[in-house]
């Protein structure tokens, strides 16, 4: 569906605009099946990794007055990148399907904080809106996601006053969900005087209350007074004897996602510097993790906030293939990083059964219509690269040529677009070899 959709922009264009197409095939290879209507054969073939629009004059000089370079260049423009236009406004379409479903949508602006929140005590407030992390814009929900997620940890001082309060803040947490988990698996067991329900409300009511004030401390001093007092007043909800507050371990540094945040607050823009996400270790590899530690405003679902919604999702998952191809030039991502044909499509059976196992039919499907969302965008953005071989390539010779008032030869044509194609088979093989190699690995 992605391919053929991809191809269709250039068939449908190319019909429009007068070129005579030869051949729409789906798949590569020997031909399983097919038919000629009009000038045009419609083929079906073995190989599903592509297909292709072959027009009249593509890749060879004719004397054909409707061939592809007998167009004018900028109906040829148009032909050219109507296959990765095609492929975005797919991935915009299966978007809507997904997000229509839902009764409500993140925003980017800051709603309220979980109990146990760096961010906030790093400097984040209700109302603000992100616009920008560490210099990425923020246009939906996802790019927040995205942002955090390909963001190195980094080891921080671990004397600083507010690392201190986070690490006061993951006692006092765990303290108190410890007693609230026992109290309420006590009282399954039938346990019914453990801990009264307005005793709990009042525990969690002083929680709070000690949570600002260790938050609100201006030494490392005052940080541990609020915290050693305030673990005193939770533990006496649970006991009377003495509390023995575990001290809080300073080390010389720690390990933090941190980030520099522009927002916007009361109408002006703030930059934060070396804002703390809640940072913790994964049970099985033992390497740091991070989570967005707030919620968000919610925007009710109406036909336009779903269409506005889908829109930002699509041009988000634009922002996240764009900046992962700089990622990979650039050093930030590796070869491990990469996956191809094989790879994705493992991926994409990895993420679909396991939404299927977790929450069913439904969830399952929306999933995996999201991945194709993703990799139907992906096509289009990387079409457009100006490399040879690729549509972007394509285009490049055109915009030469409109500039130049005449055509690059098209010997030179083909010899570019032919290196460059063996560059995408080799790159591809190689990458097919690594995921091959990653899913026998395990």
């Amino acid at each position: 569906m992605i391919v053929g959709i991809h191809e269709f922009g250039h068939f449908i264009t190319a019909k429009k605009s007068g070129i005579q197409v030869n051949e729409f095939a789906l798949g590569m290879g020997p031909k399983i099946f097919g038919f000629k209507k009009g000038e045009t054969q419609y083929s079906l073939r073995l190989i599903p990794i592509g297909g292709y629009c072959a027009m009249e004059g593509e890749d060879e000089d004719s004397n054909n007055p409707r061939s592809f370079e007998k167009a004018k260049v900028w109906k040829r423009m148009i032909v050219v990148i109507a296959g990765a236009v095609m492929n975005i406004l797919l991935g915009f379409i299966l978007m809507f399907v997904v997000v229509v479903q839902q009764s409500t949508y993140s925003s980017t602006t800051i709603d309220s904080f979980p109990e146990l929140s760096y961010s906030q005590n790093s400097g984040l407030q209700a109302g603000d809106k992100l616009l920008k992390i560490n210099g990425t814009s923020i246009v939906s929900s996802r790019d927040i996601s995205f942002a955090l997620a390909t963001t190195k940890p980094v080891e921080v001082d671990g004397t600083e006053l507010t690392v201190y309060q986070e690490d006061c803040l993951v006692n006092l947490f765990s303290f108190l969900g410890t007693t609230l988990s026992e109290r309420n698996e006590a009282i399954k067991n039938g346990e019914t005087d453990y801990m009264s329900d307005q005793d709990a409300q009042a525990m969690y009511s002083e929680y709070l209350q000690i949570v600002e004030n260790v938050n609100s401390a201006e030494t490392l001093e005052e940080a541990q007074s609020a915290y050693e007092d305030g673990y005193k007043s939770l533990y006496a909800y649970v006991s009377d004897e003495e509390a023995q507050v575990p001290q809080i371990e300073v080390k010389e540094s720690r390990i933090r996602f941190r980030v520099d945040i522009l927002v916007e607050r009361a109408g002006r823009q703030v930059l934060l510097e070396d804002v703390d996400f809640y940072t913790y270790l994964n049970s099985e590899t033992q390497q740091p993790m991070v989570a967005v530690d707030f919620y968000t405003v919610p925007v009710e679902r109406t036909f336009l906030t779903a269409v506005s919604e889908s829109f930002k999702q699509t041009v988000s998952i634009g922002k996240m293939v764009w900046d992962s191809l700089v990622g990979i030039v650039t050093g930030k991502f590796g070869l491990s990083e990469l996956s191809g044909p094989i790879g994705t499509a493992s991926a994409i059976s990895q993420i679909t059964s396991q939404s299927l196992a977790s929450s069913g039919f439904i969830d399952g499907l929306n999933t995996l219509i999201f991945m194709m969302a993703f990799i139907t965008v992906n096509l289009g953005i990387f079409n457009m690269l100006p490399f040879p071989a690729l549509d972007g390539g394509r285009f490049v010779m055109l915009i030469i040529e409109a500039i130049r008032k005449k055509p690059v030869s098209m010997k030179i044509q083909n010899a570019i677009n032919a290196s460059g194609f063996i560059i995408l088979i080799g790159f591809m093989l190689i990458i097919s070899m690594k995921d091959i190699w990653q899913i026998i690995g395990g």
